[in-house]
């Protein structure tokens, strides 16, 4: 498998590094504006390799993503004290404008996975400027968010988080929703198996483990700065789903004619992965307050998408 990977920041070169490092990438090509930087992180990772697998790893140009599998957009502005959300797409709309038809031009045949925050509105922007079918296009989503609450679920039940099955939904940001309703580990619904373990989900608890699944990320930013790790994790697990065809069920962001009455928005639903990008999408059974909570989850996406598409249409 080959995957490009645009920007050399955290995101990128932790990305890189774990693609190489679980094998999961055979070619890595890493591009960024700032060359120096790029051909600082492709030649340390480098080093790491002969560790791990026979994988290369090298910083080039968008023509050298020629017959690349699938590429990684992280590049993308951060949000600068006092500006408005709407800036921040403003700035970012233009960097896309400068990215998506290079790597479309070049890798037409290639699947884009988006992380570039916003990442459910720009996974739309994406689709717009590139061109492709959408089944093409995959945000990073609720992927890392489904991780962090499986972790929590995990450890308050005392079980793998890998036996868990939950899931957050909708926005990967403020809005996310957290499905509790339906959540289990060994075929007993998670409510269920926290009275058999005697663990009982009691609200302050449920009130806790949203807290921080919601807004962890914040907390790791006033720590260290910014998150790289997890995301480079999730974003290196949908590459796996890619390369083996795996037909895997994650919760990637991704077109929808409607969900929940809103129509034409991208959020996060269990989707099925595999070597095509999107293979089939999964409306999961959710309780009446879940629902409601994913339409406004949607809402506040659409609100904002429409904006940022809007924003592509008036630059052409």
């Amino acid at each position: 498998m080959k995957v490009g990977i645009i920007g050399a920041g955290s995101v990128g070169s932790a990305t890189a590094f774990a693609l190489v490092m679980r094998g999961v990438a055979r070619k890595v090509v890493l591009i960024d504006a700032n060359e120096k930087k790029a051909q600082a992180e492709a030649m340390d990772i480098a080093h790491a390799a002969p560790f791990a697998y026979a994988n290369k790893i090298k910083a080039g140009t968008y023509q050298d993503l020629e017959g690349a599998d699938v590429v990684i957009v992280t590049a993308g502005a951060n949000q600068k004290p006092g500006e408005t959300r709407i800036d921040l797409l403003g700035r970012n709309v233009k960097i896309f404008e400068s990215i998506i038809p290079e790597i479309a031009k070049v890798a037409p045949n290639t699947i884009l996975l988006i992380t570039a925050n916003p990442a459910d509105i720009m996974t739309e922007v994406a689709i717009k400027l590139s061109g492709f079918p959408k089944e093409r296009v995959i945000g990073s989503g609720t992927v890392l968010d489904t991780s962090r609450f499986r972790t929590l679920l995990g450890y308050h039940l005392g079980v793998s988080p890998q036996s868990i099955h939950a899931y957050v939904l909708g926005e990967h940001g403020d809005s996310e929703v957290l499905v509790w309703s339906n959540g289990d580990a060994g075929s007993v619904q998670i409510e269920e198996l926290a009275r058999v373990v005697n663990k009982p989900f009691t609200s302050e608890v449920k009130a806790q483990i949203d807290d921080c699944v919601r807004n962890s990320a914040y907390q790791i930013i006033e720590g260290k700065g910014a998150t790289y790790y997890g995301i480079a994790g999730a974003l290196c697990r949908i590459c796996q789903a890619i390369s083996n065809n795996e037909y895997a069920i994650l919760t990637v962001s991704s077109h929808h004619e409607e969900v929940e009455g809103v129509n034409d928005v991208c959020v996060s639903l269990p989707t099925v992965i595999g070597k095509r990008g999107i293979h089939k999408v999964i409306f999961p059974r959710l309780s009446e307050s879940e629902h409601r909570d994913l339409r406004f989850s949607a809402e506040k996406i659409k609100e904002y998408s429409d904006q940022a598409v809007a924003m592509v249409s008036q630059n052409k």
